[in-house]
């Protein structure tokens, strides 16, 4: 099973800044051929994947479904080009399938899906379903004494939905230590600032309420990352959860904290633009 939890030196800083320019080119690659939405969403969560794939989840490529695995939920499913480029890199299938995506027969769906696709644990994008489908992973794990570990990533505008909040409630009565909960914390969803549709705040203090251990981090700094992913649970019989503060279309200039980009695609001169920044 996969497994690096040292700390992060200088040179594994710069490798995984350099995968994540990779898998950043080729989310504005996938989203420009298919003319799909979303790309701001997916460059924003692109380091927490990084770190997750490379440094923090245990898995098996040769065997993905392995039951000792590691689980990796992606809520918010409408940011896939990120995990499907994730997965790619990492090893769990080719590269040639990027190109399906979006595409009539194509293997890889423009919201997250398993059906066919290595790593990918279930479908999701209908927001709001994600944790609860965590909880349950993670309350089998307990009631079977598996050692594997869920980590769930949820978008900040999915908050707004009341079936988060009903998970968040269970997994704290269930004392599940072994649920992780990434929240994506770019402050703008479809239609607006967060601030604005559904004010969240105060953020944290709610999931603390709620029995989660919690803990604020800058979601584009790798040694933040990793330090907070390598010591979850933060507290014995508590789920732990990980308030990434992000920028929507990070990477891209034009794109970072625009909220266009949540429904818009490159053309050619802003994906040229675009793949001019990200050079490796």
């Amino acid at each position: 099973m996969n497994s690096d939890s040292e700390n992060l030196t200088a040179p594994d800083v710069q490798t995984l800044e350099s995968r994540a320019r990779q898998i950043r080119r080729l989310v504005v690659q996938m989203n420009a051929a298919a003319r799909s939405s979303h790309v701001g969403s997916a460059l924003s969560i692109v380091d927490l994947l990084v770190v997750l794939y490379f440094r923090i989840l245990r898995f098996d490529l040769e065997n993905p479904r392995a039951g000792d695995r590691d689980r990796f939920i992606l809520s918010k499913g409408h940011g896939c080009t990120a995990l499907y480029a994730t997965l790619a890199e990492r090893g769990f299938f080719s590269k040639d399938i990027l190109d399906t995506y979006y595409q009539d027969g194509g293997l890889l769906a423009g919201h997250a899906d398993n059906h066919n696709v290595p790593g990918i644990e279930v479908a999701t994008g209908s927001l709001g379903h994600g944790l609860s489908i965590g909880v349950g992973m993670a309350l089998a794990g307990k009631h079977d004494q598996k050692n594997y570990r869920v980590f769930v990533l949820l978008g900040d505008g999915e908050c707004d939905e009341g079936s988060v909040w009903e998970a968040t409630m269970s997994a704290s009565h269930f004392k599940l230590d072994n649920l992780i909960t990434i929240v994506d914390f770019n402050k703008l969803q479809a239609m607006g600032r967060v601030e604005e549709v559904m004010n969240l705040e105060p953020f944290a203090e709610k999931w603390c309420s709620f029995g989660w251990s919690v803990r604020e981090i800058d979601g584009h700094d790798f040694r933040q990352i990793e330090d907070a992913l390598t010591k979850v649970p933060f507290e014995s019989a508590k789920p732990s959860l990980i308030l990434a503060h992000t920028v929507k279309g990070k990477g891209v200039s034009y794109m970072e904290d625009q909220l266009s980009w949540h429904y818009k695609s490159p053309n050619e001169r802003e994906l040229a633009l675009a793949l001019e920044e990200l050079e490796l």
